[in-house]
């Protein structure tokens, strides 16, 4: 067993775990965080994105014995945060919610996207968000709500 220290969204916590459990389990399963989701577990398809220290990561391919000493934020963790707050109103608003499944994982790239890039173009939003898959909605929709939260930040 392994004892990490890490810190989710914002609470410092301590796990005792096997070396490879994946951060998604620990998650999901030791915290009772699901708005993290599993969706193919090979890192490919982006719905169980969280932000490790700052940058989005597949937490499908994190594991414990990488955790020490990091920051997390999950889906959870956007509920204060100012710009997840206007993510997740234009994602609502621009109707690029469908089944929801992927949704997590778009909101917490494009958190990192917006953080880094204020301002960014239709192609860079495409490339910041190019690690999630949706199988509902097309992309469009989910495009139109990065850009409008972004326009809405910068106002």
């Amino acid at each position: 067993m392994l004892k990490v220290i890490f810190s989710v969204n914002g609470k410092r916590i301590s796990v005792e775990t096997a070396p490879t459990t994946t951060l998604l389990d620990i998650l999901r399963d030791g915290m009772g965080l699901t708005g993290t989701k599993e969706g193919c577990g090979k890192g490919e398809c982006g719905a169980c994105t969280v932000l490790m220290d700052g940058k989005p990561v597949t937490s499908c391919l994190v594991i414990a014995a990488q955790l020490e000493g990091r920051r997390i934020v999950t889906v959870e963790g956007l509920a204060g945060d100012r710009i997840g707050k206007a993510l997740q109103d234009a994602f609502v608003e621009a109707g690029a919610v469908q089944c929801g499944y992927c949704i997590p994982g778009f909101l917490m790239s494009a958190r990192a996207l917006l953080e880094e890039n204020p301002d960014p173009t239709l192609r860079e939003i495409k490339e910041g968000l190019s690690g999630n898959i949706c199988r509902c909605t097309g992309y469009v929709k989910i495009f139109d709500a990065v850009l409008l939260a972004a326009r809405r930040l910068r106002a």
